[in-house]
């Protein structure tokens, strides 16, 4: 850990502006090349563009023990963590989720199990899950639980902007962020070999495609959500759903990606070199990586198991921590998709304002 993070990748980005090895490895380079001095929003910027793959770590010839001790992917960690606790809405929930973010994931769950407990004794207004919690309490718990994720999230981006140079955006600046963020091509390490996130010389493109087995299942299950609510409001066809349903032919697919994503990237998160990363919310990652397998994992078993016994105890617990998930969403690792698309629509901007 450093002392001043922010000055301390400003005297490493001097030194890489010198050497330029790296400058084809990903997007921090050419954004990092065009200033001569950086100021504070400018890392924030570099920070958030990295992905931290660390090969330019294992390509510099000025890391420790050469005097320079450069170590780019680590301090650029501490700078975009630092971005994130600065503008996040209200502040003192990024810091606190980040350092205690598995304790507070835990307790978060079980609390909201427990609230989803409680309201079974409400009566139910439908078949299936709607006979054990009635349709119009669920809404009255989630609605408020999935607006202010929103608001907050709307509030934390909004400064991240302003912190890195608001400019007015083009519609080709989002097709470009969401074209890179959709292949996440940072990904993909300057030769195409994907990441070196383990000890040794291993390249591989694994944490790129874990990545997006993350990705893609929770856009799947999110899809499942929306279409099981346009089946309700719209077609008048309320849940249970059938196998061969839209809902279904998009969540349990969505989950079972989930799941494999999550416990592959806490698996070579785990193999992983800390020093390379930022270690004071390593128990954050965890929580959120842990948090995101809880809530595919009960939802596939709700569905297996809807005529056990096991039934309303695996409800409150889905149902909880898909609360937990929505509420903690501004101040997990899931709130850094929201700034790494924000920094490719600003290094977008860049490309398009050097040509």
């Amino acid at each position: 850990m450093y002392a001043d993070p922010v000055e301390e990748a400003r005297r490493q980005a001097q030194i890489c502006n010198s050497c330029r090895y790296c400058e084809g490895y990903c997007a921090v380079f050419p954004s990092m090349h065009i200033n001569r001095f950086l100021a504070d929003g400018d890392l924030a910027q570099l920070a958030n563009l990295c992905h931290n793959c660390q090969n330019c770590y294992d390509a510099c010839q000025y890391t420790a023990p050469h005097e320079f001790a450069l170590n780019l992917p680590g301090v650029l960690a501490e700078v975009r963590q630092d971005s994130w606790e600065q503008t996040s809405f209200p502040a003192a929930m990024g810091t606190a989720f980040h350092r205690h973010g598995t304790l507070i994931g835990l307790v978060s769950v079980l609390a909201m199990a427990l609230l989803f407990w409680a309201a079974r004794s409400l009566p139910g207004d439908g078949e299936g899950f709607y006979a054990v919690i009635g349709h119009n309490a669920m809404i009255a718990i989630f609605l408020p639980a999935f607006l202010f994720p929103l608001l907050a999230l709307f509030i934390g981006i909004s400064r991240y902007w302003e912190l890195v140079g608001a400019q007015a955006i083009r519609l080709s600046d989002i097709t470009a962020a969401f074209g890179s963020a959709a292949t996440m091509r940072n990904l993909a390490g300057g030769h195409g070999d994907g990441c070196n996130y383990e000890d040794g010389d291993r390249f591989s493109h694994k944490r790129r495609y874990l990545h997006q087995l993350v990705m893609y299942g929770f856009l799947l299950c999110f899809a499942a959500t929306a279409s099981g609510t346009i089946l309700h409001y719209v077609f008048d066809l309320p849940a249970p759903y059938g196998l061969f349903s839209i809902p279904k032919a998009l969540g349990i697919p969505g989950g079972l990606m989930l799941c494999v994503g999550t416990l592959g990237l806490m698996w070579i998160k785990a193999e992983g070199r800390p020093n390379l990363q930022d270690p004071r919310v390593r128990g954050g990652e965890f929580g959120f990586i842990l948090l995101l397998f809880v809530v595919s994992l009960t939802g596939l078993l709700l569905y297996a198991l809807r005529d056990s016994a096991a039934l309303e105890l695996l409800l409150a617990l889905h149902l909880g921590s898909v609360l937990a998930f929505f509420l903690l969403t501004p101040y997990s690792k899931m709130a850094h998709g929201f700034y790494r698309l924000a920094a490719l629509v600003r290094d977008a901007q860049r490309r398009r304002s050097s040509r």
